[in-house]
């Protein structure tokens, strides 16, 4: 497990992430693209050649704590990771990743998609 999942600790409400601070531009990012649900960017700190994060606006600390009315848009962040891959050239194939909780290597809590691809990557992942 990463050292920042283990220190990583859930947000409450009124404690803004990084993410949060990306979508409200007080931290600036490559943006990749953006509607109103969403946001994709480029991750700071890659794990392959190509790796882009998507996240909601709205704000889920884990995915284990989506609801019912999320579902929407759960399957619009799918979307918007599958067109942005494409858009980046994983015609190939790529990798989808949400980490989920301490065990689960979360260091960020708000729900984000890793999208990682542009090499064979290895299995099992972790």
């Amino acid at each position: 497990m990463g050292i920042k999942a283990q220190r990583a600790a859930p947000g409450k409400a009124a404690a803004p992430t990084i993410f949060s601070r990306i979508i409200d531009r007080s931290i600036p990012a490559q943006i990749l693209y953006e509607d109103e649900q969403c946001l994709a960017f480029r991750d700071v700190a890659p794990q392959a050649p190509v790796h882009f994060l998507v996240i909601p606006k709205k704000i889920i600390p884990r995915i284990s704590e989506a609801q019912i009315e999320d579902k929407q848009l759960l399957g619009h962040l799918l979307l918007v990771a599958t067109q942005t891959a494409k858009a980046e050239g994983l015609g190939d194939g790529y990798r989808l990743v949400i980490n989920d909780g301490k065990l689960g290597a979360q260091s960020v809590y708000h729900l984000h998609l890793h999208v990682l691809g542009g090499r064979q990557l290895g299995w099992p992942p972790g």
